[in-house]
């Protein structure tokens, strides 16, 4: 993978944390989730966001289940603290000041 592939994925993970802190009781599905990342810029497959999410699940950040054909995440204490920058993880892009 190039170096902006990596830095795409990694704000990609930092921006699904950051709209599940937004959604009423920190959990949205992943098909929810792929039409809000559009709207911030990046245009994913369903299957790349499922992908990220399970990335994530991974890392402790989201907790998931499986609801038919779709993934609902939600967001522990730790992703909370990863998506305000109190915490940070390797593949995770870090947020701005």
């Amino acid at each position: 993978m190039t170096a902006y592939t990596d830095y795409l994925r990694h704000d990609i993970r930092l921006v699904i944390l950051r709209l599940l802190a937004d959604m009423p009781g920190y959990r949205a599905n992943s098909s929810v989730l792929n039409t809000a990342l559009d709207h911030y810029g990046h245009s994913t497959s369903r299957d790349q966001t499922k992908t990220e999410l399970q990335w994530l699940a991974e890392q402790n950040a989201v907790s998931l289940s499986e609801v038919g054909p779709v993934l609902v995440a939600t967001l522990t204490e730790r992703g909370q603290d990863i998506a305000a920058g109190r915490a940070r993880v390797p593949g995770i892009q870090r947020p701005g000041a």
